[in-house]
């Protein structure tokens, strides 16, 4: 029997944005798969409900894959890969895979030759990018910094040297109630020149997105909402 296709699913990263940010393809796609595998079963139930494109959610079989999943229990979940049917992926929010224990699930794929179906979706990483006006062509996602002052600090400092050496900006993100402590982070260890973008609430109607040096940021500092937040900088080359 041939075996079914993995589809990777995006989910939305702003509520109520499902016209907005969900292309026809993806709703297509869903239409044919009735077996999930999300980070929060819950949550994905009601993404599901919001698109109103399952005549029944209860006739859907979810399983959870989140980051406490052991590869032990990988073969299990697959079980209906095998058996012919598509199965899809589905992030907590975003894409899944990306900074996402998806990532598991689509390796475990490849690893049994089973095809792998990306579907284009809201990404915050690369919106934030996309927006920021910094070097896209050199740059590296580092997900969260370590929440102890002086490891966050020097994370900062050591991004920053590679940031300068490399060209390449230097991508983070942080729970929404630390904003603040992460932006106070960076505009005390960064220099002056660096350039530091913000985004806050992407694909959102609150959506904001500035870059501005770290000299301007210290003449203005903000009080960041407690909203999702990706945080990109860029060393300036010192002469």
């Amino acid at each position: 029997m041939k075996p079914g296709k993995l589809f990777l699913i995006p989910n939305l990263i702003a509520k109520d944005t499902e016209q907005q940010v969900i292309p026809p393809q993806v709703i297509s796609a869903l239409k044919t798969i009735r077996y999930f595998l999300a980070e929060d079963v819950r949550s994905a139930r009601r993404y599901f409900s919001s698109l109103k494109i399952f005549p029944s959610i209860e006739s859907l079989s979810f399983n959870v894959l989140d980051k406490g999943t052991p590869a032990s229990r990988l073969p299990d979940l697959f079980k209906p890969l095998k058996e012919g049917h598509d199965i899809g992926v589905i992030s907590e929010a975003g894409c899944p895979g990306v900074a996402d224990p998806g990532a598991l699930a689509v390796h475990y794929a490849h690893r049994h030759r089973i095809p792998v179906v990306p579907l284009v979706g809201p990404s915050s990483i690369l919106m934030a990018l996309m927006a920021s006006g910094l070097n896209g062509q050199q740059f590296a996602f580092h997900g969260y910094l370590p929440i102890h002052g002086k490891d966050t600090a020097k994370s900062v400092l050591d991004l920053e040297k590679e940031s300068r050496k490399r060209n390449q900006t230097q991508i983070l993100m942080e729970t929404p109630f630390r904003n603040n402590h992460l932006m106070k982070v960076l505009t005390e260890n960064l220099n002056g020149d660096t350039l530091l973008c913000v985004a806050l609430d992407i694909t959102s109607p609150h959506e904001k997105i500035f870059t501005q040096s770290i000299k301007e940021w210290r003449r203005n500092m903000p009080q960041l909402p407690k909203a999702p937040a990706i945080f990109l900088f860029l060393a300036q080359n010192q002469a």
